[in-house]
């Protein structure tokens, strides 16, 4: 999964409880992958419709707005 602008693989997701805290993780492989440093059971729940954030540029959007590779 790309970033519809820049084409990167870099991500986050904020919690939506704190949005402050953010969740960042990779796509490189074709699926999220988390950093290894987050603790699992504290990660939010991502769907289509969770709000995406490109950790290299601009935008923002909806996880089902990634473009597959």
């Amino acid at each position: 999964m790309k970033c519809p602008l820049c084409r990167s693989q870099h991500f986050y997701v904020k919690d939506p409880e704190d949005a402050y805290e953010i969740y960042p993780f990779n796509c490189s492989e074709g699926s999220i992958c988390f950093d290894p440093d987050i603790d699992p059971s504290s990660i939010p729940a991502i769907d289509a419709e969770t709000e995406t954030f490109c950790n290299q540029c601009a935008w923002h959007g909806k996880y089902q707005e990634l473009k597959q590779p």
